[in-house]
């Protein structure tokens, strides 16, 4: 488990490239990456995912997507092939995303799972899920902890 500080939102963005790279690095999955970001509202998440989804080489501009729950990104030339922006803000009940393929989402091994307010469907998530946590520290300041699956 790791515990970083940041001080703005550059910082954040920077962590969250500096994480991508390292995970992309890691030996082949037999399934999908899936980094589940938990936090309170204005915590780091959306910000931590726009950092994310830039060092894989999406140039689109990344919104939570809060009202569509989920946004899939192309990542041509990469191991995996899509970036799955999952926003679980509005899900009640975590069979809700299991009634839109959120199972086969994570068997792929293609695919990068991202999931805001994952906290809210920790049920479902894999065991092996990569759990980064956001909390406010002051003006423009978050604490961050990474927690591996080994940590």
């Amino acid at each position: 488990m790791r515990h970083i500080i940041t001080h703005g939102a550059i910082q954040t963005k920077d962590l969250a490239s500096r994480f991508a790279r390292r995970l992309l690095k890691s030996k082949p999955a037999e399934k999908a990456l899936v980094v589940g970001l938990i936090g309170e509202l204005g915590g780091g998440k959306t910000v931590f995912a726009k950092g994310f989804a830039k060092s894989l080489g999406i140039g689109k501009i990344i919104t939570s997507p809060t009202f569509v729950l989920e946004k899939n990104y192309e990542l041509p030339g990469k191991k995996h092939l899509r970036l799955i922006h999952i926003d679980a803000y509005r899900i009640e009940n975590p069979e809700e995303l299991i009634g839109l393929g959120f199972k086969n989402l994570i068997r792929d091994p293609k695919n990068i799972v991202l999931v805001e307010w994952a906290d809210k469907v920790s049920q479902i998530l894999p065991k092996d899920c990569v759990r980064i946590k956001f909390e406010h520290a002051g003006k423009n300041k978050r604490k961050i902890t990474i927690k591996t699956f080994d940590s």
